[in-house]
């Protein structure tokens, strides 16, 4: 229709960094097979801009089992919401948080790192998880998205059922059209991959 702005897609790109790899703090299994499709999507040309997050934790996050003397994988409570135990990973400055360098970055048009704050966890690229007064903050995505006309998202990376997923529905819930790049994410527990996929499907996520 004349005068209508034409759709804008961006594809965000989360968490590609080696502690998500096979031999990294904490392991994705397939995690490195989907570094060079991902790659060939950012230099594909097809997306106006593409966006990497980077989890980036500073030491002794509250998400750490070593600060609650807990083991790997454990539930706590965590203002007033259930926060996962992982293993150390994705430290500051360490080896295991940056980017892969498989990515071509030089396609990236901002990396927004999260999970910078001390207590408070931020699996999604669009808002942290809750903090001490309930409240989700928002990153910042979400208005960076807007300000350039984008109307579509897709999103891939590590981990399908943890980040990726709560970057889709949060892409969602912040507007965006949002279609979920499955082959080019991979899984903590793949166990839960059909239940996954059943409850983005239902919160208007499009799988591809």
């Amino acid at each position: 229709m004349a005068g209508t702005a034409p759709d804008v897609s961006a594809l965000l790109v989360v968490d590609v960094q080696p502690d998500f790899m096979p031999g990294g703090a904490l392991a994705v299994a397939g995690g490195d097979e989907v570094v060079e499709p991902i790659a060939e999507w950012m230099s594909s040309g097809r997306f106006g801009h593409v966006v990497a997050t980077q989890d980036w934790h500073p030491a002794g996050h509250a998400s750490f089992a070593t600060r609650h003397g807990r083991q790997h994988f454990d539930v706590i409570d965590l203002h007033g919401h259930e926060q996962v135990m992982w293993p150390d990973h994705c430290v500051q400055g360490s080896a295991g948080a940056e980017l892969h360098a498989g990515l071509p970055l030089d396609r990236v048009d901002m990396v927004l790192r999260k999970g910078t704050r001390p207590d408070v966890d931020s699996y999604s690229g669009f808002s942290e998880n809750w903090n001490a007064e309930g409240e989700r903050v928002p990153t910042g995505l979400g208005g960076w998205l807007r300000e350039r006309g984008v109307t579509h998202v897709a999103v891939c990376g590590l981990a399908r059922d943890v980040c990726v997923k709560w970057t889709a529905q949060d892409a969602v819930t912040s507007g965006f059209e949002t279609t979920f790049l499955w082959e080019l994410t991979r899984s903590v527990d793949p166990a839960g991959d059909d239940a996954l996929r059943r409850d983005l499907e239902a919160g208007g996520v499009n799988i591809l």
